[in-house]
């Protein structure tokens, strides 16, 4: 199976209108920022998107945002976000707000082929509004359904092209449990190496969950808050 790319261009030359698209990251921290590229690039329309947040205005998943790209979100968090809210308050973006970790349970049931599990979390909120509810041992648990996502975007630190991942301390986030999940996973890595070169004991990801990599450039590794202390 060829698995290795030249671009981000090439490796998602058949992402269409209308596809539901998982992006790794937290913040800004590990997101696929050529796979985002390129995506804005192609111009694809209508398309869902699962991710823990969307990005910020200029950067991220805020530029598909300003494209007029998302018909619906699917995230934990988006308070950084003005388009976004924006497009949330006028009705132009649907969105699901999930609790962090059944955002995390969906992407690794998924991955695991497990097409629904229970949880306590939302029981008695807005996030139960329509699922089933079961009660196991005196307690209220949510049905929660696996994710169904035609493509997962993620960001590694290095990769091989077998497609074994490494991520690089919190750039880890949620882009294990991602790549696990898409019926395509598109890895972008900062830097390709040849099989064996990677220790096999530091691999994050197994190749077996990677269908196409490519090496990444020009990462900007912004800060999505700069927080300094006051000169004295």
């Amino acid at each position: 199976m060829k698995k290795v790319y030249l671009s981000a261009d090439e490796a998602l030359h058949d992402v269409k209108d209308n596809m539901t698209i998982m992006l790794g990251g937290f913040g800004l921290c590990g997101i696929p920022e050529n796979g985002i590229a390129t995506l804005v690039k192609m111009g694809v329309k209508g398309l869902t998107c699962i991710s823990n947040n969307a990005g910020v205005d200029d950067f991220g998943i805020g530029l598909m945002l300003q494209h007029h790209q998302v018909k619906k979100m699917i995230s934990s968090y988006v308070g950084e976000n003005a388009e976004f809210e924006r497009q949330l308050l006028s009705g132009e973006l649907e969105v699901e707000l999930i609790p962090q970790g059944t955002l995390a349970t969906r992407c690794m049931m998924s991955g695991y082929g497990i097409p629904a599990f229970y949880t306590p979390a939302g029981v008695g909120t807005e996030v139960a509004n329509g699922k089933e509810i079961r009660n196991f041992n005196g307690k209220d648990y949510l049905m929660e359904l696996a994710f169904d996502a035609d493509f997962a975007l993620v960001k590694a630190w290095k990769g091989d092209t077998m497609g074994n991942l490494i991520f690089k301390d919190t750039a880890r986030n949620f882009n294990p449990m991602m790549a696990m999940a898409g019926k395509i996973t598109v890895a972008e890595v900062e830097e390709l190496l040849e099989p064996g070169v990677l220790d096999a004991n530091q691999i994050h990801t197994p190749g077996i969950y990677v269908h196409r990599i490519f090496q990444g450039d020009q990462y900007k590794k912004k800060i999505e808050q700069r927080t300094v202390r006051k000169k004295s």
